[in-house]
């Protein structure tokens, strides 16, 4: 069976009073999550004179994201999906399950809303550095590349199989918590390498509020490219074929 059509959406859908307010929500949730998160960095680099980058520190900042992910979903889901994340919106595209243009007004919501997020914590911090995302010494472009698809591959698996299958029944109930767990597992897994964005928002934010762009782009094409697999693979294999040789009635 075919995966479900990708569809453009109608020419209007960008004024339309739902896109809106999903927008609105995508910004807020986002807003929420990166100031939590980038502000925990910071705020342990302070108190620990950058003992951000220490074991303890990445524990730190797995759970702060963990906690700070399950909230943002939470709250979004219910308006927009909580989404949180442009490669989670771009695989929900590529499986038929969100249109373009509402997903072009989810990814601006959220740079937005990560934008914001920096410039508010570099205000609250007087002026303090805030972290852009980059690749720790003796790790090379490729393996950076790979380690942001297989991370954002499992991020946008875990959304599928917990808040998009139609199948997922009461399982929906803990995907705010499978995907903040998720995140924080792939941060202890990845953050010592690349610091484990796994979202294009995220990292923009502190890159355009740095303005530090150095292999910016690993933090797109990884997560997009980790994100879109997710989304064919599960749509293709688990979605589409649920109805597939299933006996018929006599």
């Amino acid at each position: 069976m075919p995966i479900r059509a990708v569809a453009v959406g109608r020419h209007d859908e960008f004024r339309h009073p739902d896109t809106i307010k999903a927008g609105v929500a995508e910004f807020i949730s986002t807003l929420i999550f990166v100031f939590a998160g980038s502000g925990s960095g910071m705020a342990f680099s302070k108190l620990t004179s950058d003992g951000a980058a220490t074991p303890t520190g990445l524990v730190a900042a797995a759970i702060a994201h963990a906690f700070a992910l399950f909230v943002a979903v939470s709250v979004g889901a219910n308006i927009s999906g909580g989404h949180v994340n442009p490669a989670v919106t771009f695989g929900a595209f590529v499986g038929g399950n969100i249109t373009l243009i509402r997903g072009i007004v989810y990814v601006i919501a959220q740079l937005l809303g990560s934008t914001v997020a920096c410039l508010l914590l570099k205000f609250v911090t007087n002026d303090m550095a805030v972290g852009a995302f980059s690749l720790s010494a003796g790790v090379g472009v490729s393996n950076a590349l790979v380690f942001e698809i297989v991370m954002t591959f499992g991020l946008v698996y875990t959304v599928y199989a917990t808040a998009v299958d139609p199948k997922k029944g009461d399982l929906g109930t803990i995907a705010p918590i499978a995907i903040g767990f998720i995140v924080g597992a792939n941060i202890l897994a990845g953050g010592a390498f690349t610091g484990a964005s796994m979202n294009p928002a995220v990292s923009f934010g502190p890159a355009l509020v740095s303005w530090t762009w150095a292999n910016h782009w690993v933090y797109w094409v990884g997560p997009l490219v980790g994100g879109g697999i997710a989304g064919l693979v599960y749509e293709s294999l688990f979605i589409n074929q649920t109805h597939e040789h299933l006996p018929t009635s006599a």
